[in-house]
């Protein structure tokens, strides 16, 4: 992580911030920020990679139906002497 810090001003709406101002102490409120948004972009890179994952997977999927297919009169060819 970056050590190199940029000042923002941001606007919340006062109930979060007044929520804000309870559980942190005054010198702590900027790490305690930077701390969730931190978290939330994990949720959301993790949410989109889920979304890449599934998308892959359901691709894979009717790729290996499709080769079963191909192959199932093959595979039921000498299934008789078994």
């Amino acid at each position: 992580m970056s050590t190199e810090m940029v000042r923002l001003n941001i606007t919340l709406p006062f109930s979060i911030a007044e929520e804000l101002n309870q559980i942190t102490e005054s010198r702590k409120r900027s790490q305690f920020v930077a701390e969730a948004i931190r978290l939330r972009i994990m949720q959301l890179k993790d949410k989109k990679l889920e979304a890449l994952l599934g998308e892959g997977y359901q691709a894979e999927k009717k790729e290996g139906l499709k080769i079963t297919k191909e192959f199932e009169a093959i595979d039921f060819e000498n299934w008789d002497e078994y």
